[in-house]
């Protein structure tokens, strides 16, 4: 069985036939007319043209001739477990109030709404909570849909970050206790091998790491270190020796090329820069996830009416413009650049897309922008030989989108225009045939959004 598909015990294999009107493989080559793509099972068998390729006899065919059909796409940073604003009015109630159980049913519901969106793959990098570090709960939520108990797009969970007492341990309150089942904090390349080796335990799909400060935590400045090369190497030592990456919290030049000597597998955020820290990505070939939603001024408004701490906000309006800046540089100079979100509080879980409509206003290319969240974050999260692009033995993540994303790429966060979202065969998402088939099954916003009551 593959890791890309989770372990999922399959059906007997069904051959499908799709028919387009346009095709985005995913490999930045030209959008091609009138496609046709043969599924069987789980992968796709056959790509051609209409008229060109045969079309095997007894195939479920799907009519999307009006079209475009392109890779399901991947967001490489969100946290699925965090209080959002679309089901969330109360920052404190949903740091103090909620209990993992319930955390673990809105991961699910987050995780559902994004694949209604076209989000077949979603990487989870962790969330605090006051009642522990949140790892058996989100291992068993990627579980329960590997194993089809639920419908969900494709999960790689990192539980709980592997840090010292620092940024990702300062979102929780001070005054919130820490005796805890497994381990929140370490101090020491040894004591944090323990740690890394204590989450891969629980299940962890990769390991994640704060190197520096943030902008979401009260009681620390965005340029602090947050822990020493060795210490950095130790654990991203230690994942590579259970074949496991390390996604890494960076804001800074100097922890940008703390990564780079360490070879951590991914750069998460892009905020300050220096020449020589940007030159060190780019030869290195390490993917950096911008995370730029996190960043906006509807962010930061977001933030503001769900009761975020004053100096909390000052901070993200602080950072803003160094990351929008940061982000032309790095696109510039040739760095990888893999689409993720940092969807937390904010913004509104399912808006995944806007982050990739950033990239084009910032410079890029639709085409570009579409990649990133197909083969390159494909790539970054170790699954391009399975998905990323719509090729021959690749697993069929496909969508077909009413418009062209290759000149509009605001036609992917319209829920309207995501009429069909298949993950490795099946279509979980359709709104092509009578039948209608969706995930969620309430209206948007018919349910309770949780405040002090």
């Amino acid at each position: 069985m593959d890791a890309a598909s989770g372990g999922q015990q399959t059906k007997q294999s069904k051959t499908r036939v799709i028919r387009g009107g346009r095709l985005i493989d995913g490999n930045g080559g030209p959008v091609t007319k009138d496609p046709v793509i043969v599924i069987e099972g789980k992968r796709i068998k056959a790509i051609g043209a209409k008229g060109e390729l045969k079309e095997p006899e007894g195939a479920e065919v799907i009519d999307a001739g009006k079209y475009t059909l392109m890779p399901g796409m991947l967001d490489c940073h969100l946290h699925l477990a965090a209080f959002n604003c679309s089901t969330f009015n109360n920052y404190r109630v949903s740091i103090w109030e909620v209990t993992p159980q319930l955390q673990m049913m809105y991961m699910l519901f987050h995780a559902q709404m994004c694949l209604e969106m076209g989000f077949t793959t979603l990487r989870d990098l962790g969330r605090a909570t006051s009642r522990g570090p949140f790892v058996f709960e989100a291992c068993a939520v990627r579980d329960a849909i590997n194993a089809g108990i639920h419908v969900g797009p494709r999960l790689q969970v990192c539980g709980r970050p592997i840090i010292t007492g620092s940024h990702l341990d300062l979102t929780l309150p001070r005054a919130a206790a820490r005796n805890f089942d497994l381990t929140f904090t370490a101090d020491g390349p040894w004591a944090l091998r323990g740690l890394a080796r204590e989450h891969l335990r629980a299940g962890a799909d990769l390991l994640k790491t704060s190197v520096s400060g943030g902008g979401g935590t009260a009681d620390e400045e965005p340029d602090v270190r947050n822990m020493t090369l060795e210490e950095l190497e130790a654990i991203v030592d230690e994942g590579h020796a259970f074949h496991k990456p390390t996604a890494a919290h960076c804001f800074t030049a100097e922890s940008h090329k703390m990564c780079v000597r360490a070879k951590v597998d991914t750069i998460e955020h892009m905020v300050f820069h220096d020449k020589e820290s940007v030159a060190m990505i780019r030869d290195s070939g390490i993917p950096v996830t911008p995370t730029l939603s996190h960043r906006t001024d509807h962010a930061i408004e977001v933030r503001a009416k769900i009761g975020t701490p004053q100096n909390i906000l000052v901070k993200m309006k602080k950072i803003q413009p160094y990351t929008f800046e940061t982000f032309k540089v790095m696109h510039q100079a040739g760095i990888k650049i893999a689409m993720g979100t940092d969807l937390g509080p904010e913004p509104e879980i399912g808006t995944n897309a806007k982050e990739i409509g950033l990239y084009v206003n910032l410079g890029m290319s639709p085409m570009e922008a579409i990649q990133t969240a197909t083969k390159n974050a494909a790539e970054a999260l170790w699954l391009g030989k399975d998905l990323g692009t719509i090729e021959t033995g690749k697993l069929a993540d496909i969508l077909a989108i009413d418009g062209d994303p290759s000149r509009d790429i605001t036609v992917l966060a319209v829920k309207d225009n995501i009429k069909m979202v298949m993950k490795e065969g099946e279509p979980w998402v359709d709104k092509l045939s009578a039948q209608h088939r969706c995930v969620i099954q309430c209206e948007l916003g018919s349910w309770k959004i949780i405040d002090n009551a």
